[in-house]
């Protein structure tokens, strides 16, 4: 993966995650208006100074994991989004709160699932029952506390409402595990399509590439380089000429006639290796047919067309096919030149003309018909 593109991904992430603490401090803030409406309905008594003293603890704490994320700090713990260091932190708060409250204590219970709900889709499920268990043995806790001190209070709400917390995080907890499960499952199938389609991708450009190229010789076949011919045709600016070919081996039908069609097989691969040697990037040298190849050369003018051409016929005439001895390799070329408005079958038929007066006059030779070169 890219630089620019590892950024990227750090940034998109970097946004989610505050949003999601964006979410965490509605839930603050949420509290925060229950327990004005609990001092409203004289349910919550507390002096001014302590309620200061935890909005302002409170607040800080929240400050911190804002800092984090605002620095890009959270980026180095195992758990980007930091979602079970603040659930804890919600958790403790919230225990704390409800150790204010008189009465209307179980009405504010609900607060400790929506601290709880945030990690459902985040946390592993050991570790979305360990929060669990930190909630339920805080309020326990605080519960056997003033029970202790407060013998004669009521010990029955206190029972039910323990026991309603209890049922309500095992429910979640189970929640929490099929929830997982569901997004394991989810994401397995994702990978799973992942690799199909990656499959089908390859499988697409294999097909592609028996589509467009000469199973023997490796290179492209007839259909493909009309197409790419075509195409070069029509990018064709005013000033600019392409250089177009038929080459053919000379005396082939001799070849199989005397060494048989393996041999044959093997000039001709031998033939596609040499041309890949000779030709410049951006060249299309494919198989027009039997032993006729046709060659195209974008950008170019005479002399640069007639030395390549040149180059590859000295080239061929050198080469020995591998585990075949076949003397007097040759080819014959027909030249021209393409130009802007062309039509691409005038230049076929224009390059087949160069290609029999070749042949005509004594094969192993290049020739040219230039006729509307400049035109």
């Amino acid at each position: 993966m890219s630089l620019r593109r590892q950024r990227a991904t750090k940034r998109t992430l970097q946004s989610l995650l505050l949003k999601r603490f964006g979410m965490a401090v509605a839930t603050y803030a949420l509290t925060a208006l229950l327990c004005g409406v609990a001092m409203l309905a004289d349910l919550l008594h507390v002096s001014i100074l302590t309620g200061l003293l935890f909005i302002a603890l409170a607040t800080l704490s929240q400050l911190v994991f804002w800092g984090l994320f605002f620095t890009g700090q959270n980026l180095r713990f195992s758990d980007p989004s930091l979602t079970e260091p603040q659930v804890l932190v919600a958790l403790t708060w919230l225990t704390a709160l409800l150790a204010m409250f008189a009465e209307g204590r179980g009405s504010m219970l609900v607060v400790y699932m929506l601290i709880l709900l945030f990690g459902v889709f985040q946390l592993p499920p050991k570790v979305f029952v360990r929060c669990a268990v930190f909630a339920f043995f805080g309020f326990a806790g605080l519960n056997l506390y003033e029970a202790y001190l407060f013998p004669s209070s009521d010990s029955g709400l206190r029972i039910l409402q323990v026991s309603a917390l209890a049922a309500v995080l095992l429910w979640l907890s189970l929640f929490a595990s099929y929830v997982q499960s569901m997004r394991q499952r989810m994401r397995q199938r994702r990978f799973a399509l992942q690799a199909h389609q990656d499959t089908l991708r390859g499988m697409m450009r294999q097909l592609e590439d028996l589509a467009a190229t000469d199973e023997l010789t490796g290179l492209f076949n007839r259909r493909h380089f009309l197409r790419l011919a075509s195409h070069e045709l029509d990018s064709l600016r005013a000033g600019r000429r392409h250089g177009l070919a038929l080459i053919d081996l000379d005396h082939f039908k001799r070849v199989n006639d005397a060494h048989g069609h393996a041999a044959g097989d093997r000039v001709l691969q031998t033939f596609a290796g040499v041309a890949r040697a000779c030709m410049r990037d951006g060249d299309i040298i494919a198989r027009y047919g039997g032993e006729e190849f046709v060659l195209l050369l974008p950008n170019t003018d005479e002399d640069q067309f007639t030395a390549c051409c040149e180059r590859l016929r000295e080239a061929f005439n050198r080469a020995e096919p591998l585990g075949v001895k076949v003397d007097n390799l040759s080819l014959s070329v027909g030249m021209t030149l393409l130009n802007m408005h062309d039509d691409l079958d005038e230049a076929l038929h224009r390059a087949d003309q160069a290609l029999y007066q070749a042949k005509r006059s004594g094969r192993n030779r290049c020739a040219a018909t230039w006729a509307n070169a400049d035109a």
